[in-house]
């Protein structure tokens, strides 16, 4: 499995998050093993210049932070594209860290319905309708080049062309909304036919009392013999032997019960949040 995040250019910029997820993306059991980010930079940000909403010459500067590679790339050049994204994947493969393909591209129309870009973009906006689109410019290219005919390519866009309408079509029909299609993956017995969740019973999970007072021993005990221990932490310790012995539990005693029993059936436990590895609550 191959992780792919698809990023706008002022988003990957300004959002906390992306910086924020670049730093766990090589922390142990957290990491995916590289992670390809894909910026889509069309060099605005809704009606944004890049010199008003970032510092930086880039919007990917920010995955400097772990030295991940960043491709510039120009996304009017399909094939340029694809040759990067190639390399991209090559890296991820071989060497399982995050690497960034920039997009530089343009947006043909506003950001949305409402918005007119000629009213805040008036000088780029002069410039892009004066672009050929990419796809003619490719188009042109190759049939030139005698990679295709011309026949060839208006039958490519008749053809799909065709799938938007019968799918525009179809969609003026479609009375029910069947919430299964839109899952990643859909897991067998978990939905019903109409995409409604079937009524879940869970299997009972209750171990034995001897099983409990086990963990709760092995909780309390220091796994080395002749080792000093903190008076603080001895106290601690000597407190849950007697609950365990008393078959009474606190809340962390409890949770300590739920992990061991866990740990018992070889299944890894990741605890993440602040003072876990100390232990406090």
């Amino acid at each position: 499995v191959m992780s792919i995040l698809l990023h706008g250019d002022a988003a990957f910029a300004g959002q906390g998050v992306v910086y924020e997820t670049f730093h766990l993306s090589d922390l142990p059991s957290y990491t995916t093993n590289g992670t390809i980010h894909v910026v889509v930079n069309n060099q605005i940000g809704f009606t944004t210049d890049p010199r008003m909403a970032r510092s930086s010459p880039y919007p990917t500067d920010v995955a400097r932070v772990v030295n991940a590679p960043i491709f510039h790339v120009n996304a009017d050049d399909p094939e340029a594209v694809m040759y990067v994204c190639s390399v991209a994947a090559e890296w991820r493969n071989t060497y399982n860290k995050d690497v960034v393909v920039d997009l530089v591209c343009y947006r043909r129309r506003g950001h949305n319905e409402m918005d007119e870009p000629m009213f805040t973009q008036p000088l780029m906006y002069k410039q892009i309708h004066k672009q050929v689109p990419v796809l003619k410019k490719y188009a042109d290219k190759l049939i030139a080049d005698g990679t295709v005919t011309l026949q060839e390519f208006e039958e490519e866009i008749a053809k799909y062309d065709r799938i938007c309408e019968e799918a525009y079509t179809r969609s003026k029909d479609n009375k029910i909304l069947h919430i299964k299609h839109w899952l990643d993956s859909p897991w067998p017995g978990f939905f019903n036919m109409d995409g409604e969740p079937k009524s879940m019973s869970c299997p009972p999970t209750g171990i034995s009392e001897e099983l409990l007072t086990h963990i709760g021993n092995v909780a309390s005990s220091v796994p080395v013999k002749d080792f000093k221990i903190h008076s603080g932490l001895s106290r601690i310790l000597k407190a849950r032997s007697e609950m365990t012995k008393n078959r009474v539990v606190d809340w962390a005693l409890a949770e300590y019960m739920a992990f061991g029993s866990v740990l018992k059936e070889g299944i890894h436990v990741r605890l993440s949040g602040q003072d876990v590895e100390r232990g406090t609550f």
